[in-house]
């Protein structure tokens, strides 16, 4: 890997996308430390004092680089993006029009991004709004309460910082390398683990003996290495489904009689139902939080939902939040890939084509065949991200340890987008090394 990555360098038309990228994220590492103005910054940061939310808060802070924490103007970071993303893309399924305009090519897809760009500054502007007006007088501004002018330039730098970022991971995606929003999520994630280490070792290591720091590093370490190992395979499985291609008479020459495969990854959804389960089960946490309700039923719900209190309490009742979180990742496995991937589509295709599968009819057998198949391997990858997102809620809970925050959801966000942007550098390696015919 790091020879490839040397000889990228050794290519200009590479070696200047990579650059391009480097100073992209060197940008938004810039902006990340630049506080909203008129903001109390350490709101937030009172807030994780909290042990109920430590999870929720702590979560919005490593997708965002430490930005929401810290409540600088690239506090929202991408979330209203992927989140309008999700939304053009439910909508393209239940509304035709859009659905045709998706259909017509390179002009339709300009065109969904163009609505999705809409949708993102819609979005960042309600949620900033939300998050000025909605806390004004609860200590999240400097002068309490805050005047008119200072929540307008509160709600205007987070939409704005949130709207740049969109314009800088598009940017990246047209003349850097990788996937622009992918790549900007991992630089986020990435850049928050000193941090995250400095926390690890200020409140559990410092002061302790070296036999407990020890048997505490290799505990991270293992779990790490565990997940790595499970994501790198979680990304990489799939099911390959055979198709056979009828040989057909096209003037004097016999065209078809191929054999071909339909490549059905296992964990077709990627890390969108973690993400998903996890904003669900943090958001009603964030809020009795801000409302600071302290009623004895509120807490119990909030225990539940609090990740920290599943394997820690000696209540067996808060175990119930982690049945809570594991059906909501199947389910959003199984919605998510309902969303991108239509067996009855590519069942159509392949029998206008003339393909089919061997020992299988065409058409709407084919279809029953691929949705069964699929809905075999869409579980076995939901299992797997559970089994990711909740190693390290088990082990700090089992082992009264701090939450791994780097673990569990962030690694793998980290491993499936470091593969696909290696991919695409080995692609574009692979392409400009090739001697062919056309070089001689």
């Amino acid at each position: 890997m790091l020879q490839m990555v040397i000889n990228a360098f050794k290519v200009k038309d590479i070696r200047k996308k990579l650059l391009f990228t480097l100073f992209m994220l060197l940008v938004i590492r810039i902006g990340s430390n630049i506080p909203v103005p008129g903001v109390n910054t350490d709101f937030f940061k009172n807030i994780l004092d909290n042990l109920q939310a430590q999870d929720a808060v702590g979560w919005l802070s490593s997708m965002t680089g430490g930005s929401f924490e810290e409540m600088s103007i690239f506090a929202l970071s991408i979330t209203p993006y992927i989140t309008s993303s999700i939304i053009m893309e439910l909508l393209t399924i239940a509304i035709p029009p859009l659905e045709e305009i998706q259909k017509e090519g390179a002009d339709g897809r300009r065109k969904i991004a163009e609505y999705t760009r809409y949708v993102t500054v819609a979005l960042a502007l309600l949620e900033s709004s939300a998050m000025a007006i909605g806390f004004n007088g609860s200590g999240f501004f400097k002068e309490t309460p805050a005047g008119v002018f200072t929540i307008i330039v509160a709600i205007f730098s987070m939409t704005a910082g949130s709207a740049f970022l969109m314009w800088t991971g598009e940017r990246i995606t047209e003349s850097g390398v990788g996937n622009g929003i992918s790549v900007v999520l991992l630089f986020n994630i990435i850049s928050s683990l000193p941090k995250d280490f400095n926390t690890l070792y200020e409140k559990f290591l410092k002061g302790k003996n070296m036999a407990f720091m020890v048997t505490y590093a290799i505990i991270i370490i293992a779990v790490i290495i565990g997940i790595i190992a499970i994501s790198v395979i979680l990304q990489d499985a799939r099911r390959d489904i055979p198709v056979q291609y009828a040989s057909r008479i096209a003037g004097r020459t016999s065209v078809g009689n191929g054999v071909s495969v339909i490549p059905l990854k296992v964990n077709t959804a990627g890390v969108i139902p973690v993400i998903f389960a996890s904003s669900i089960m943090s958001l009603p946490l964030i809020i009795l939080q801000f409302l600071d309700i302290r009623n004895t039923i509120f807490n119990v719900i909030a225990s539940v939902l609090n990740s920290g209190s599943w394997f820690r309490s000696e209540y067996p009742v808060y175990t119930f939040g982690c049945l809570i979180y594991v059906f909501l990742v199947i389910f959003f496995a199984y919605f998510y890939t309902s969303i991108t991937f239509n067996p009855t589509e590519v069942a159509a295709n392949l029998k206008r084509d003339g393909g089919f599968v061997p020992g299988v009819r065409p058409g709407k057998e084919t279809a029953d065949y691929l949705n069964r198949i699929l809905n075999y391997i869409i579980f076995i990858g939901a299992v797997g991200l559970c089994i990711v997102a909740l190693i390290p809620i088990i082990i700090s809970g089992v082992f009264n340890i701090s939450r791994i925050s780097f673990a569990g959801t962030s690694l793998l966000i980290v491993v499936g987008v470091v593969l696909e942007t290696l991919e695409q550098i080995k692609s574009q390696l692979v392409v400009r090394n090739y001697k062919g015919f056309l070089s001689e």
